[in-house]
């Protein structure tokens, strides 16, 4: 008659990994299963089991498969203690191991072992355009595809404290450093900020080159500085409800970076505050956001790195001061701004104001240019639009597939009035424009969350700039963009 016999002495320290690996080693088949097994059956399997654990030969005494209960316990506790060394070499080797991730969304990631507080991520944006104008006759303009950004990205943490971040810029005839900043991460209500990076006072120039509605910025951007160098307190309160960022820069001119080094020895105190209050709700007027920003220094020289210059959203210049106009004193601006997501229409609108004194030999005067635009956008394929643009196509494109991407359509229209009373004097009626007006269309096909295909028709009106007092000719630009960001 053959033994019967039941494992009564499992050890309680078990794993549920090693009971499941049991069972499907050792219990015969349900639908097979009308009688406990044998000790010899189980014997043999256990055998197969040590083989695999061994790597070839059973463990010391398996061999001899005595089939007494004694022997198939302290094997079975053999067993359990190899798994739990198994377990404890792979825990410790995951608690010493960086963690490595690759994302079509995210880039390529590098994070330290637990708890993980130093990370470096790798990202990247490229912008390959093509700019063609349209009865360009009085004023040529040049025909031509390019490269507008080549933008690598290095950021981080070092630490739960040290955040950084360096982009450089591989467009065009040099290699510059677009970004290069540390964050100081004190609390989420008081970071600092220091080193090169995007001046927080206007509202478009503030997102992401990839994200922006349209291909280049708009009329009233022209009057805000873009990147500046500089030391700035940021943070979020009210369950980021309420946003601000408050610092001291070397200053820049309207719609330029500032120089490397402080050309005059004064600074620029400049700030943004944004309202977001029904943000964690689910009304309405959960995407509104409103807020206000401003700037104040003093400029005192001449040239490009005080004085600005002004260009359609076709990147043509349309106005400048006279070669011997100099900044000669205080430089504010201040800008009321708004924005408004609803799933998939967006708007977005600000108003700026930048008044500069400036002087030419004995006479001076304080110049006030003001400028204003709206952007707006509809989804057509039903995604949500925001402020980083469509995060993710709901369908993205698969050649052969069902998939398209998503389509958005935008509209931007704005204008720029240079101060009165900067003619005759300080610029010239007869070669640079008194005001800009501007509209646009453009149509976005996110292809997928990485891959971005852009086309836009933008026209512009002037109020002078040409001889004799009459206006300048229209500029009609039909511009395209291919962009890949992760």
């Amino acid at each position: 008659m053959q033994t019967r016999v039941r494992l009564a002495n499992a050890t309680p320290t078990a794993t549920p990994w090693l009971w499941g690996a049991l069972a499907c080693a050792l219990a015969l088949p349900a639908q097979a299963q009308t009688a406990p097994p044998t000790v010899e059956e189980l014997a043999q399997r256990l055998r197969e089991i040590e083989r695999r654990l061994g790597g070839g030969e059973a463990v010391a005494g398996a061999a001899a498969d005595s089939g007494n209960l004694s022997d198939l316990d302290q094997r079975l506790r053999v067993i359990e203690r190899r798994l739990e060394l198994q377990a404890e070499e792979s825990a410790a080797k995951a608690a010493s191991t960086p963690t490595v991730t690759l994302s079509a969304s995210k880039g390529l990631a590098v994070k330290s072992p637990p708890p993980g507080d130093v990370e470096l991520k790798f990202k990247a944006l490229v912008q390959a355009d093509g700019r063609f104008f349209i009865g360009d006759d009085t004023v040529p303009q040049n025909d031509t595809f390019l490269f507008r950004r080549i933008m690598p990205t290095i950021e981080g943490s070092w630490g739960s404290l040290v955040g950084f971040r360096l982009t450089p810029e591989f467009a065009g005839d040099s290699a510059t450093i677009a970004d290069a900043y540390l964050d100081l991460k004190f609390d989420p209500r008081a970071t600092v900020r220091i080193g090169k990076f995007k001046s927080p006072v206007g509202l478009e120039r503030l997102q992401s080159s990839g994200s922006t509605a349209l291909i280049e910025l708009g009329l009233a951007s022209e009057l805000t500085p873009n990147r500046d160098l500089g030391v700035q307190l940021q943070g979020e309160f009210a369950q980021s409800t309420v946003s601000y960022a408050l610092g001291v820069y070397n200053g820049a001119v309207d719609g330029r970076d500032s120089p490397t080094v402080n050309p005059d020895n004064d600074f620029e105190l400049a700030g943004r505050l944004f309202f977001e209050p029904w943000k964690n709700d689910s009304n309405a007027l959960s995407g509104l956001g409103f807020g206000l920003a401003g700037s104040r220094g003093d400029k005192q020289g001449s040239g490009n790195n005080f004085l600005p210059r002004y260009r359609t959203p076709g990147q043509t210049q349309f106005f400048n001061y006279r070669g011997t106009a100099l900044a000669d004193g205080a430089h504010t601006r201040w800008s009321p701004q708004v924005w408004y997501y609803r799933n998939a229409f967006s708007v977005l609108g600000e108003y700026v104001s930048s008044s500069q004194e400036v002087r030419i030999g004995a006479v001076a005067d304080e110049l006030d240019h003001r400028a204003w635009q709206v952007t707006t956008g509809y989804v057509l394929t039903g995604e949500d639009a925001g402020y980083k643009g469509v995060a993710r196509p709901n369908h993205p494109f698969t050649v052969g597939g069902a998939g398209w991407g998503a389509f958005e359509l935008v509209a931007r229209y704005g204008r720029l009035e240079i101060d009165d009373a900067a003619f005759p004097r300080f610029a010239d009626r007869n070669a640079v424009a008194a005001a800009a007006r501007s509209w646009g269309l453009g149509l976005n096909w996110y292809l997928t969350g990485n891959l971005k295909l852009v086309a836009n028709y933008t026209q512009t009106e002037f109020d002078g700039g040409a001889a004799a007092g009459r206006d300048r000719e229209d500029e009609k630009a039909f511009f395209t963009r291919a962009q890949l960001a992760f």
